[in-house]
């Protein structure tokens, strides 16, 4: 966290353009703009404001929008909702597609099944998250009327609306995601599916479903998770781009505003708002790794 925090703002600090030029308006003299940047501490040396930043964070604060002259953690609370609700819906949505289409795939290894499976895999991981959220938009909100094009309701507005304007959402980001599991999925089974203790729980008699979930998935489960965790990168920079898409009131529209107005504060903010859960997911990844192998105990 202090290696982003300290690269976050060296990028920032590097990157053209001027947030107190934007401010100023397009009719403000040099003058005006650099009363701007005096009274907003841009004109500061790097290490003045990164010492200032930084002394603000270990004080639990993230800053002020420089143009909304907000507190960055109000801006964050007044949008994580959906952001969240967004994540969790194509997190569950995603295992429990992929992990049964993996372990499908691994069952039926060189059928027309499996070769489906992959092809699946490859076009969901080749097709950009923005090109298949049109095309969700045309065909089941423009042409079927299903779903609504755009915009976010809240859990308490009511569940089926709450679902109805997250499910276009969660496929586009979420495809990307089933087809990086369901593959990993997939060449993990197959690798445990080749063990001596699977043809010996065979030549018990035991069914295929039996040795496919009581013993197979269960000792292929960690490369599965290690993937799960490591794809919520894919979530976090997917859901700045579906949210712009699909006009949701999340952090990554607040994101995208910020990167185009210069808002320092703002992006340096959510940045590391991302960084810090996306540390948290892994380490409770490797947490969960005892509990599907407890050699990793000892």
């Amino acid at each position: 966290m202090a290696v982003v925090a300290f690269v976050v703002f060296s990028l920032l600090y590097l990157t053209p353009g001027d947030p107190a030029a934007i401010l100023a308006g397009d009719a403000a003299t040099d003058d005006d703009i650099r009363r701007i940047r005096e009274k907003l501490g841009l004109d500061a040396p790097f290490m003045v404001r990164f010492g200032g930043w930084v002394w603000a964070l270990l004080h639990g604060d993230l800053g002020t929008s420089i143009f909304t002259n907000l507190p960055v953690t109000h801006l964050i609370g007044q949008r994580i909702e959906p952001t969240v609700a967004l994540t969790l819906c194509t997190l569950f949505i995603s295992v429990a597609v992929a992990v049964p289409l993996g372990v499908i795939a691994a069952a039926r290894v060189g059928t027309w099944v499996d070769r489906a499976v992959m092809g699946f895999s490859v076009l969901g991981f080749s097709v950009p998250v923005f090109v298949l959220a049109y095309i969700l938009i045309q065909t089941f909100s423009i042409q079927l009327d299903w779903l609504p094009v755009q915009g976010y309701r809240p859990l308490r507005d009511g569940v089926w609306q709450w679902f109805r304007h997250l499910v276009l959402p969660s496929t586009a980001l979420g495809t990307v995601y089933i087809a990086l599991i369901a593959r990993i999925t997939r060449a993990s089974m197959l690798d445990v599916l080749s063990q001596d203790y699977i043809r010996t729980a065979q030549a018990k008699g035991l069914s295929s479903r039996a040795v496919l979930m009581g013993h197979a998935l269960k000792n292929a489960a960690v490369p599965i998770v290690t993937i799960i965790g490591i794809g919520i990168a894919l979530l976090i920079g997917g859901a700045i781009v579906t949210e712009t898409v699909f006009a949701i009131p999340g952090i990554g529209r607040l994101t995208v505003d910020a990167i185009l107005r210069r808002d320092y504060p703002i992006i340096q903010g959510v940045i590391l708002l991302f960084s810090g859960a996306y540390v948290l997911v892994n380490l409770a990844v490797d947490l969960s790794y005892m509990f599907f192998d407890p050699r990793i105990r000892y």
